[in-house]
């Protein structure tokens, strides 16, 4: 049976797909912090080798059949810059399984150039999960599966205590996908009632969606497929209905 199960404390999670044990990642971002010094002249130190770090101890312990990043692998739309590039290639070369890259919108012709399987931006059916970026409408393929993850969203929640104070914090949503807005394009689609799960950005530079302030989500058939759904903290902290907290 199908399963998604986040790592603790992680912005990753390790899924079952009825054939594959495979690890997962959302909008990893590499390179950003070369982005963000030419789009905001913010100066942050590379942050790569932490990255790298992380993925493979995750590896490590979860030890699964394939890795796969859900989109935005890269940073930059364009062409990717030389640190970029270079983060991407020696993360991969440290990698012993395959890696499937489903194409973002930051992503560019990353096919041409990286060591890895690279879907379109309709994503990829792997067993019983289907797995899309989130900023193209899903292939049908994708959307016949029982369970569908997708990224792009950078899905946070704004807290607030009863002095004032406010932090960010990333978040898991989880809940049914509602049919509607894709029969709305195709009558007659396969449905298999899946539920959503929509991955929290891996690189915790790269800003979010507040989902529960009512900001604009940026997937096209958010948030009327996903009216209902659980918000979740890394640590695995039930935070209730998105919309709510």
């Amino acid at each position: 049976m199908a399963s998604v199960e986040p790592v603790p404390d992680r912005p990753a999670a390790v899924v079952d797909t009825g054939e594959e044990r495979v690890l997962v990642v959302a909008d990893f971002h590499a390179g950003i912090e070369a982005g963000l010094r030419v789009e905001s002249g913010v100066h942050v130190e590379s942050r790569g080798e932490a990255r790298r770090e992380s993925v493979l101890a995750m590896l490590d312990s979860a030890a699964p059949d394939r890795f796969v990043v859900l989109g935005d692998f890269m940073h930059s739309i364009g062409g990717p810059g030389g640190a970029e590039r270079g983060e991407i290639e020696v993360l991969l070369e440290s990698i012993d399984v395959p890696t499937t890259v489903v194409k973002g919108n930051h992503d560019g012709d990353i096919e041409s150039w990286v060591d890895a399987t690279v879907t379109d931006g309709t994503g990829v059916r792997l067993g019983d999960v289907g797995f899309a970026h989130g900023h193209t409408w899903p292939d049908v393929e994708v959307l016949a599966a029982d369970i569908v993850c997708i990224g792009h969203e950078h899905p946070c929640v704004r807290l607030t205590d009863e002095v004032g104070g406010s932090r960010i914090e990333r978040v898991w949503l989880r809940g049914p996908l509602a049919r509607e807005p894709f029969a709305e394009r195709d009558p007659d689609l396969a449905w298999t009632d899946a539920e959503l799960v929509v991955f929290p950005a891996f690189n915790d530079l790269c800003g979010g969606t507040w989902v529960n302030v009512n900001e604009d989500f940026l997937a096209p058939f958010l948030p009327d497929g996903l009216p209902s759904a659980q918000a979740y903290l890394l640590d695995g902290t039930r935070l209730g209905e998105y919309g709510r907290v």
